[in-house]
């Protein structure tokens, strides 16, 4: 039963994102961000477009280290504690599909 009331509880804890611009894209005047680590991707992504002025219908490609596109259900302290860089979670983002 612990490991289940572990399991419920948000993790109130913040995570350090760094938002990097692929091709085209704009870049962002400020590309530090702390979120909170129990948020799913799909949080990062809406946050993502809403920073950027973009509307939902607009395309935006997102990686994490130049290298996939996280799944939105993923969260992003799962993302963290497996691909984080000096202690940040690096998301690079394009209008255009820059990676297989």
């Amino acid at each position: 039963m612990e490991a289940l009331e572990t399991y419920r509880k948000k993790d109130s804890s913040k995570i350090i994102v760094r938002f990097k611009a692929v091709g085209n894209a704009p870049i962002m005047k400020q590309n530090f961000y702390k979120i909170t680590a129990s948020n799913r991707f799909q949080a990062v992504i809406q946050f993502l477009r809403k920073e950027l002025g973009w509307k939902q219908g607009d395309p935006l490609f997102t990686y994490i280290n130049l290298a996939f596109s996280p799944a939105p259900d993923d969260t992003v302290a799962n993302l963290f504690k497996l691909f984080q860089t000096e202690g940040h979670l690096i998301v690079n983002y394009s209008s255009t599909a820059a990676w297989g």
